[in-house]
């Protein structure tokens, strides 16, 4: 059996996974300052009774880093920051805490300009006098050669509760999306540790020592430890989960718009003919701009709990959200109490959210009946104006899914598949504003857990060679072998492949769900006085996202349980 956990803004889901399907599901209020509590109560409902012995491992997701970065609610984190000659490092600057250093790499990572230790040592004191805890360090070429990171890091010693290297993070060549994307891990890393904790303890509490693993960005997993290291691969989970959990339900045969309409926000996707699109150099959020692999999604601050406010005589929904619904015990009216008072939700106070929505309805000299129909054809036009952006920016760039880049593509969807709490209700109203056909995906309210449990591990391993230097490494994973002048692109790939399939193996991966790829490979010859000098090669391969082997058996059970609602 598997638990899938899904932690969202608003609500923790949770499923229990077997040979039958699904064999339990559970859905608690996240309480932000007691998640022990939260996933306690979560695993105590779908666990009761079930030896511990008969569950082999569990998938979280999560959009508690998400959420951070959007709200604005980082904590406070140095950056370290070596770039040598070229662009002013302050360009890349992200925050008060942040200091260039001296010391330089060339791009074949040759040192040009040492560090200078007692800077280090200075800009170290100043962090430490300021209470900072989580510093990033970024040297601009050491994906070539981390010497300048490892040494900077060696100085800082214990004195942090966490240092992560810009090498350690990504191997691509982009010094601004590596600052970014080293910062955002140190800033997230406390509200990742509370809820790695929170788990942890909670699964210990239950007697439950089993495989734990967490949903990345790119729809894969990796081993639950292992994300304390990159806490920032966590960022984008929660969407990244609602679009596995919509996957087998989406067309092959033409584009799909995914709506996952929570309690906090609506995340959105599009699956080109059930294939994820892919950022191709890394996932966007909150303005930062980061090399972390991740599917491409959208999330608005809009969803079945956001605020409903008058502005300026202009009805607001969100972006924030103060609680639940008033019809569930809230204080603020939301687009979940319009459907309460229009008859479509019937499982709460109706008469608290009518209080909660009649002072704006009186100040706009409607009915109350009038405000919410407002109030529910407003919420869904943003969504799908934000969507249609969404695909508007995609169709500006080239498409890249999971598998390949798909030159001069235009997404065009023909179908919505909404996922979420509120889905049975928003799917109709959707498909009129549209013309499009809209199914509310089976198990709406707990798909981004199930989508979680089912999602295979995933990795990726860029690999450089210099038969110049005699080189060869895989930054990353702080490898590094020398090698023969007659080293070459195939002996490359074959030498990433074996890094990756063992690296994966070791994060808990079925090696039948191993299925790597090669997607990218490039050599050219470095020529010295009119003579070839030696090779330089860079490959990159990968696990492509998926679900496990288990998934199409396990799903037939899970799904003819409950037929598809609300298809239009």
């Amino acid at each position: 059996m598997i638990i899938g956990l899904d932690v969202g803004g608003t609500h923790t889901d949770v499923v229990l996974i077997g040979e039958a399907g699904l064999l339990r599901q559970a859905k608690v209020a996240t309480d932000h300052s007691n998640l022990f509590e939260c996933v306690l109560a979560g695993l105590e409902q779908v666990t009761k009774d079930v030896p511990s012995q008969s569950i082999r491992r569990a998938v979280l997701s999560t959009t508690l880093t998400t959420n951070a970065i959007a709200e604005g609610k980082l904590a406070p984190t140095g950056m370290i920051v070596s770039s040598g000659p070229g662009i002013d490092p302050d360009c890349f600057r992200t925050g008060e805490h942040y200091y260039a250093v001296s010391g330089s790499i060339d791009h074949r990572g040759r040192e040009v300009q040492p560090i200078s230790e007692s800077e280090v040592r200075k800009v170290a004191g100043k962090l430490q006098a300021d209470g900072i805890r989580q510093v990033g360090v970024v040297s601009k070429f050491s994906t070539r050669n981390p010497k300048h990171e490892m040494r900077i890091a060696e100085i800082l010693g214990k004195s942090f509760d966490y240092v992560v290297l810009g090498h350690r993070l990504s191997g691509n060549l982009n010094f601004p999306r590596r600052i970014a994307t080293a910062y955002l891990n140190g800033a997230v890393h406390p509200v990742h540790k509370q809820f790695f904790e929170a788990v942890r303890h909670s699964l210990a509490q239950k007697g439950l020592d089993i495989p734990i693993f967490v949903l990345k960005a790119d729809g894969g997993t990796i081993c639950f430890e292992a994300s304390m290291d990159t806490p920032g691969q966590t960022i984008l989970s929660g969407p990244a989960a609602s679009v596995m959990g919509s996957l087998l339900f989406a067309s092959e045969t033409v584009d799909t718009l995914v709506l996952d309409i929570g309690g906090t926000t609506t995340d959105m996707a599009v699956l080109v003919r059930r294939i994820p699109l892919l950022e191709p150099l890394g996932g966007e959020i909150g303005g930062y701009k980061t090399l972390i692999r991740s599917l491409r999604t959208e999330s608005i601050g809009l969803g079945g709990d956001s605020t409903v406010r008058l502005a300026n005589g202009e009805i607001q929904i969100g972006p924030d959200r103060q609680g639940p619904a008033m019809a569930y015990g809230g204080s603020s009216p939301t687009p979940t109490d319009a459907l309460f008072v229009l008859g479509r939700a019937r499982d709460g106070n109706a008469e608290a959210a009518r209080r909660g929505l009649q002072p704006i309805a009186d100040r706009l000299d409607v009915s109350v009946e009038q405000l919410s129909h407002r109030v529910f054809d407003l919420a869904c036009t943003k969504i799908v104006d934000a969507a249609r952006k969404m695909i508007d920016a995609i169709n500006s760039k080239p498409v890249y899914t999971v598998r390949e880049l798909l030159a001069g593509y235009q997404v065009e969807p023909r179908e919505i598949l909404v996922l979420g709490g509120p889905a049975p209700f928003f799917a109709q109203r959707l498909a009129q504003i549209t013309g499009l056909q809209a199914n509310v995906v089976p198990q709406w309210h707990v798909a981004n857990a199930i989508g979680a449990a089912l999602a295979k591990t995933t990795s990726e391993i860029s690999l450089f060679a210099d038969t110049d230097r005699g080189i060869a490494v895989a930054p990353e994973e702080d490898y590094q072998q020398q090698i023969k002048r007659d080293f070459n692109k195939q002996n490359a790939i074959e030498l990433a492949c074996h890094l990756l399939r063992k690296k994966c193996i070791k994060a808990g991966a079925d090696e039948a769900d191993l299925e790597i790829e090669v997607i990218e490979e490039i050599q050219f010859n470095m020529v010295r006085d009119f003579y070839t000098a030696g090779r330089n090669i860079r490959v990159k391969v990968q696990v492509k996202p998926g679900l496990i082997r288990e998934y199409p058996r396990i799903a037939k059970l899970i799904f003819n349980y409950c037929p598809l609602p609300g298809a239009i």
